[in-house]
């Protein structure tokens, strides 16, 4: 009897060999590639941050001048101001929002296909076709100032500091505001997908033993909704965190490469093309790269420390 399961149990390895060996080869392009165009990439960057590195390749040796040339720009360091100043803002707002419109479409609503369809619309759209609508719609004779002086809102705004023709792209105090609302608008539909998919693994009888209890909605939202959701909370900032340090074509099509006005919508992506193609100084700009890289590392490590404790299902 053993040694039948022995002699069963090889065949039914044998068998399997042929499909081990099919998975490795379909699984190894695509590693192969990985490995090369990602792993590989942040090695060679790596690598010519080190150099004065022109189109024609290395130039001089400069150690660790590039990276002390970048801490000192205070170009750069305006990038890092607007990128800090986006994440922080954009990133609870889009949270909150999309965490929003994840409990409505949650509940028994009539047509809920249709309103989760049509949250999610917007991030289907072109980035590069919405944000040329966006600049149209916050142009002085745009449809934004139409509406508030419809509406008679213009008073409001000006004991705010804003004009009844302000051009809200092109002013150095709203521009990066202007793009985080966008921003905020078109991606809150994919946050919504995530935290829905988190919402509904929580068991409705805990709602239900809630309610018994005499917990109201609010109640049951802060004590069981908003707690069992950190998971969702760490994933879905993280993501949004990685995206919103790597802003860059909103900035680009909005301010051009200089981030204007002001280098009010310069962001490290973007001073990263610029210093790589408008100024063919390859060395600094993966210089740059590797800070943005370094950033991104250890804000995730931060929040997998915040989040670290979170509860799996």
């Amino acid at each position: 009897m053993t040694a039948s399961r022995f002699v069963a149990g090889r065949g039914v390895k044998g068998e399997r060999r042929p499909e081990l060996i099919a998975g490795i080869a379909l699984i190894s392009v695509p590693m192969l590639l990985f490995l090369v165009l990602n792993i590989g990439a942040i090695f060679y960057a790596a690598y010519i941050s080190l150099w004065r590195w022109g189109l024609r390749g290395p130039r001089a040796f400069l150690g660790t001048s590039n990276y002390e040339a970048a801490l000192s720009d205070p170009i750069f360091i305006k990038a890092v101001t607007n990128t800090f100043y986006y994440v922080i803002i954009w990133v609870p707002l889009t949270m909150a929002l999309g965490l929003f419109l994840a409990i409505i479409v949650n509940q028994k609503l009539r047509g809920q296909t249709f309103f989760r369809a049509t949250f999610y619309f917007p991030a289907l759209a072109s980035s590069a076709a919405i944000t040329v609508v966006w600049i149209f719609l916050l142009q002085p004779s745009g449809l934004f100032n139409e509406v508030r002086q419809i509406f008679g809102l213009n008073p409001l705004f000006r004991a705010l500091g804003f004009a009844d023709d302000q051009n809200w792209i092109a002013t150095s105090n709203t521009a990066m505001n202007s793009i985080i609302a966008l921003n905020a608008w078109t991606t809150s539909g994919t946050i919504m997908l995530f935290y829905l998919t988190f919402l509904q693994t929580i068991s409705k009888e805990i709602y239900e033993a809630a309610a018994i209890d005499g917990a109201g909605a609010w109640q049951a939202f802060r004590s069981i909704t908003f707690p069992l959701l950190r998971p969702a909370h760490f994933f879905v900032a993280t993501l949004l965190f990685i995206g919103g340090f790597q802003l860059f074509d909103q900035a680009l099509i909005a301010g051009g490469k200089g981030g204007e006005p002001n280098n009010a919508l310069t962001t490290i992506v973007l001073f990263i093309y610029r210093s790589a193609i408008s100024d063919s100084e390859f060395g600094f700009a993966a210089a740059v790269g590797m800070i943005l890289l370094v950033l991104i590392f250890t804000v995730t490590l931060i929040q997998r420390r915040v989040f670290g404790d979170a509860p799996t299902w």
